[in-house]
């Protein structure tokens, strides 16, 4: 029988990581990631979830504490935001190249100064050369689901990296929805108990992360690359086996209404639903329009990327991060790479927008698209547009 029940979302993480049976949470609070941890020490203190719950006095001795549960083979969760993901930021690069398949929800931020709460996407992409898996999430469902392929993708023997999930602080962290959760007994035959192959042993010590002279250190981070482009074929086998068992299906790039459309947006995150919705309404009108979702961060997804651009005359990247004194954002760049020297590639257009929590409503996006064709046609002076900024 299928669960389905209406929750804050970051309280169905917690549910979602006791499906999983997680050995060990380590984990501080900030916002707006707090209920998610807060939800699990309430279970793990109500006896729900066994499993040891380390409260730690800060985001870098959360992360330092994952390092030595998971390297002993225990299943290991935590969950940050912004700031917090800063201060683990030295700690996460240990994570992913010993191999340490750790599983981190992110409930996207943005980063001081001035001081915000707030969502955007600054503090994933201040963290995307960490080495970790990225996955993005649009909806709390998504994100269930998301956590539970985690497991599953991170744990794998041929994988063996960690997994950050990323949801949009407050647009959807904050949100309640109806969603539905698995089984126990199905989760358990989706997801296999946690059998790390290199775990620490007292009796056996050994040296880990130890000092890599110029010698050998190139060819340790080659085989961490080979590794991570490695795993998109694992992904790729989760989401479909989950697919499969519980009927949604996930991919490294997603397709709205793409059919023939002239005119592409891309977004990532929560905001893609209204995206949706705003494509909706300009297909009403006679527009030709279409919406792709960038799912998979990292590795990012080059081949699904060309794929789903082909044919397109103009392609409009919203990115929700600036990558300061440079071409805009983070994801445009990497897009531009992505189709640079391909044949008929459509015109790329970047858009920054929706910083520090600020709303991108339906008839925003409806004003991106048509700016945007008008920037494909005629050209700009500038690298990017900022939306919706006051006094430029």
């Amino acid at each position: 029988m299928v669960d389905k029940r209406g929750l804050e979302v970051s309280v169905a993480i917690g549910e979602a990581v006791k499906l999983a049976d997680a050995d060990v949470i380590a984990a501080y609070p900030i916002t707006p990631q707090t209920h998610i941890v807060e939800n699990l020490a309430q279970l793990v203190a109500d006896g729900e979830l066994d499993a040891e719950f380390i409260p730690v006095e800060s985001e870098h001795s959360a992360m330092s504490a994952c390092l030595g549960s998971a390297a002993t083979g225990a299943r290991t969760f935590t969950a940050t935001a912004g700031q917090g993901l800063e201060l683990m930021h030295e700690v996460l690069y240990v994570a992913s190249s010993m191999r340490l398949p750790i599983v981190m929800t992110v409930a996207n931020r943005a980063l001081s100064a001035p001081l915000s709460v707030w969502g955007d996407h600054s503090d994933v992409m201040s963290v995307r050369d960490t080495g970790w898996i990225q996955i993005f999430t649009e909806n709390g469902q998504e994100v269930v689901d998301n956590v539970l392929c985690a497991f599953r993708i991170a744990e794998d023997h041929r994988v063996l990296l960690p997994v950050m999930i990323h949801l949009d602080g407050f647009h959807l962290s904050h949100m309640i929805e109806a969603m539905f959760f698995p089984e126990q007994g199905e989760v358990d035959q989706f997801l296999p108990p946690n059998n790390y192959p290199l775990p620490l042993d007292p009796n056996k010590p050994v040296t880990m992360g130890d000092f890599g002279p110029p010698a050998i250190y190139s060819e340790a981070k080659w085989a961490q690359e080979v590794n991570i482009r490695a795993s998109r074929d694992v992904i790729l086998q989760c989401w479909q086996e989950f697919g499969d068992r519980f009927g949604r299906h996930y991919s490294p790039v997603e397709h709205y209404r793409t059919e023939d459309a002239k005119v592409l947006l891309l977004t990532m995150g929560s905001f893609s639903e209204t995206a949706a919705t705003a494509v909706d309404e300009m297909r009403s009108e006679g527009k030709n329009v279409g919406l792709v979702k960038l799912r998979l961060w990292r590795p990012f997804p080059f081949d699904e990327i060309r794929q789903a651009v082909k044919g397109a005359e103009v392609l409009i990247v919203l990115d929700r991060a600036l990558s300061f004194g440079g071409p805009g954002g983070p994801v445009c760049s990497e897009i531009k790479s992505a189709l640079y020297q391909q044949e008929k590639s459509p015109k790329v257009v970047s858009f920054v927008g929706g910083l520090g929590g600020r709303d991108i409503q339906v008839a925003d996006f409806k004003e991106i698209v048509e700016r945007g064709t008008e920037i494909a046609e005629k050209g700009s002076s500038r690298e990017f547009e900022m939306f919706g900024v006051r006094g430029e």
